[in-house]
């Protein structure tokens, strides 16, 4: 229970880096991320999942409704959120191809993206990802994702001034870090609108 006396709902996401370099900038946006919900935004839990450890997708094997125990993990994280953030770089003009798997693992029957908010980061070059991410709004429409719309992120991880530490990859623009706190307050106030309240944690 919130200090006031108010129950506090809190908003589960699930954030997922389309790419599996440590150094990636993509991924330190996933942190910048998880440091603005800790400390400058009441009431977003942040967990980054993994998916390099997801084989390629192959169907032989399922066993009998079941998936491989990294699949089966996967899926229960995002199962138990209430919405997705994705980092997304952009490969030739499309999403790479882990990030593709693990879209594909997770919409395996039952579907678990269904119904959920979802938003959408990237940092590359010249359009800062805005194709890749483009490509990823037409796969997950038809998982029946729910795209926040506005605002968007696109940043030109290139361009002066640095953006990123190039030691760590850590974001280290003041404005990129207002920009995407903006975008997560419009994740959690989308993930509110869609789904009922009882299923959010509540403090």
């Amino acid at each position: 229970m919130a200090l006031s006396g108010v129950a506090r709902a809190t908003v589960k996401v699930a954030a997922i880096c389309g790419s599996l370099r440590k150094g990636s900038y993509n991924r330190g946006l996933i942190r910048s991320a998880m440091e603005l919900s800790r400390g400058d935004i009441e009431g977003v839990e942040i967990e980054e999942v993994d998916i390099a450890s997801l084989p390629m997708l192959n169907t032989d094997l399922e066993k009998q409704g079941t998936f491989p125990a990294e699949v089966e993990a996967f899926r229960r994280k995002i199962l138990e959120a209430d919405s997705i953030l994705f980092a997304s770089p952009e490969y030739n003009f499309s999403v790479t191809a882990p990030l593709k798997n693990a879209m594909d693992w997770g919409s395996r029957p039952p579907n678990v993206w269904g119904g959920k908010a979802a938003g959408i980061v990237s940092a590359g070059g010249l359009l800062g990802g805005a194709r890749g991410q483009f490509h990823l709004r037409q796969i997950g429409i038809y998982i029946d994702l729910h795209f926040l719309n506005k605002p968007e992120f696109f940043l030109n991880a290139f361009e002066p001034p640095i953006k990123f530490n190039p030691d760590n990859g850590d974001l280290i623009d003041d404005d990129a870090r207002l920009r995407l706190k903006q975008l997560l307050l419009s994740l959690k106030d989308f993930s509110l609108q869609l789904q009922p309240k009882s299923s959010f944690l509540i403090h």
